[in-house]
């Protein structure tokens, strides 16, 4: 009977992991790609599993575009972005104005997909934000005041502590 046992908890637990570990779920190779600018005159993409999952390797993705008069840009093979799994990004490639961009990935992964995206030119900061950046030598007094604040009140706390420890 001891055998048995073992035998119907051993089969349990091979029933139990199977399913976890069987093969990965297949995919049917389309993509889902969300195109957009990236405020400025680049492009952005995320691409995901047309069933929802997010992407497990890198994919090729090839953007080509045409704004009016005629201009295009492209074909230009999209790097993957540092932002996670699945985006990419063109860096700055479109002037500014009105484009239709088409991002298409080759088989397997057989996609393409065309939207309006509206480049503008990059925008500066500010000027107060400029000056701060540019001499950042203006905050070092104060940096150096709060650091000398900080180790005044160490040096006190640390001398009321040993007034206080008793003497052994």
């Amino acid at each position: 009977m001891g055998r048995r046992l073992a035998a119907a908890v051993l089969a349990g637990l091979l029933l139990a992991i199977l399913p976890v570990a069987g093969p990965a779920r297949a995919h049917d190779g389309k993509l889902k790609l969300e195109v957009a600018g990236d405020g400025a005159t680049g492009v952005t993409v995320q691409a995901v599993h047309a069933d929802g999952h997010r992407l497990d390797t890198v994919v090729r993705l090839v953007l080509s575009a045409t704004a009016e008069g005629g201009r295009t840009v492209g074909p230009v093979q999209l790097a993957p972005s540092g932002e996670g799994q699945g985006f990419y990004s063109s860096g700055p490639i479109l002037a500014p104005g009105t484009w239709k961009v088409t991002v298409q990935a080759p088989a397997p992964n057989t996609t393409k997909v065309t939207v309006e995206v509206r480049a503008r030119a990059a925008q500066t900061a500010p000027a107060s934000v400029a000056q701060d950046r540019a001499e950042p030598s203006s905050r070092w007094p104060l940096a150096l005041g709060v650091l000398a604040a900080v180790a005044v009140v160490a040096l006190l706390l640390l001398a009321v502590i040993r007034r206080r420890a008793p003497v052994g």
